[in-house]
């Protein structure tokens, strides 16, 4: 007696026949039956010490082979990482290693209180699986990153009001119903944090700082591999760093906050004010006494053409840069600090300016060993860094 087939035709003799549709739960069966059989002495004892051996052998490799398949599986499973901005859902299907491997995107439909955003998340993702042929067998986790106060714990917002979410949305819980895949959220700006630090300009460093520059100055903060939330969820609010006290009106309450002079707008209106004491000609200058229109990326542009008045102002908002940049350096001596967003893309002629800021402003230690550096990412940190945040499900 070899095999599996020769203790089920050795049970067949008896009229057993064992078949409860799971090979290891088969084996299992066909042990009990071969135990009564022996205690009714219908065989002998060499008969069963040699069957019962067979089984002993099958049920292991069987095990091995579930196990194998298991691992096999898990390996091959994905992520999904979702950035959820007011005018757009970017999606992503990631590997754990984080490639991606799909991109699709939404528009975010914020009417009758943003009640359509969660179910149109839901929808997009049933929609995707089915095209791809894939079910919540083949995925690790979901994760996301939105606007508002979050609730990493609870998986709750609140406060998204470019998303016209006034009151607590309870988007885990709704998320997690629907698809039966479990899900985490974090703040966007976390959430980038986490993507720059895992494939991009971080290069998975433990110590990273990053600072997002656009209509608003938002940033994440990841100590010794871990992402800092604080006591009430605020840390990483680089844009309400106090660069001026005397300067301008902070929508936080306070003023001269780094938001309200190297944000988008921020840039714009630093540039209105230094205009009313310029005398020199500029370009710029002439198009705000004008009445004309402009933006941030026109100033960073007219500065790179050599504009007196426009290096004049990037060159106060570097020092502002710097100065907030320092303030993180010397009191976390990140490896990096990563600055990304729609005015990062002035490039190395804005960062070389906030580098030397920065140097300024940091003592030794924290001047050789902390560097800044610009995204890598662009509009990808988001779905990167928020599929991350599902690989705790691993």
């Amino acid at each position: 007696m070899r095999t599996l087939y020769d203790v089920q035709q050795l049970l067949k003799e008896f009229g057993v026949y064992v078949y409860v549709g799971k090979r290891l739960w088969d084996i299992e069966m066909m042990e009990i039956e071969l135990a009564e059989l022996s205690r009714a002495g219908v065989i002998d004892t060499a008969t069963y010490v040699q069957a019962k051996h067979v089984l002993n052998e099958e049920y292991q490799q069987e095990l091995k082979r579930e196990r194998e398949k298991e691992e096999e599986q898990a390996v091959s499973r994905k992520l999904i990482g979702i950035d959820l901005g007011g005018t757009t859902i970017k999606f992503g299907i990631l590997t754990e290693e984080g490639e991606v491997q799909q991109r699709w995107s939404i528009e975010t439909n914020i009417s009758d209180e943003g009640s359509h955003i969660v179910p149109d998340i839901i929808k997009s993702i049933e929609h995707r699986l089915d095209l791809y042929k894939m079910s919540k067998e083949d995925f690790i986790g979901i994760g996301m990153g939105t606007p508002g106060a979050v609730d990493i714990i609870k998986g709750t917002v609140i406060g998204a009001y470019n998303l016209n979410w006034k009151t607590l949305q309870p988007v885990k819980e709704q998320i997690e119903a629907a698809l039966e895949i479990p899900f985490v959220l974090d703040n966007d700006a976390n959430v980038a944090a986490l993507g720059e630090r895992w494939q991009g300009a971080g290069h998975k460093t433990p110590d990273m700082a990053f600072m997002t520059l656009g209509t608003g100055v938002g940033g994440g903060l990841i100590a010794e591999g871990k992402l800092l939330h604080g006591a009430a969820g605020a840390a990483g609010e680089i844009g309400h760093i106090t660069v001026d006290p005397e300067g301008f009106d902070c929508t936080c309450g306070k003023k001269g906050c780094l938001e309200t002079v190297a944000s988008a707008t921020g840039v714009v209106r630093l540039a209105r004010t230094l205009s009313e004491s310029y005398a020199g000609d500029s370009e710029l200058k002439f198009m705000i006494d004008d009445g004309q229109d402009i933006t941030s990326k026109i100033v960073f542009e007219a500065a790179e053409a050599g504009d007196t008045f426009a290096l004049m102002v990037v060159d106060k908002v570097a020092f502002y840069l710097g100065l907030a940049c320092s303030h993180i350096g010397n009191m976390l001596n990140p490896t990096d600090i990563v600055i990304g967003g729609g005015v990062s893309a002035a490039g190395e002629f804005l960062r070389e300016r906030i580098q030397k800021n920065f140097d300024q402003f940091t003592f030794k230690q924290v001047r050789d060993n902390t560097s800044i550096k610009l995204a890598e990412l662009g509009n990808e940190a988001g779905i990167i860094g928020a599929a991350s945040l599902a690989l705790q499900y691993k």
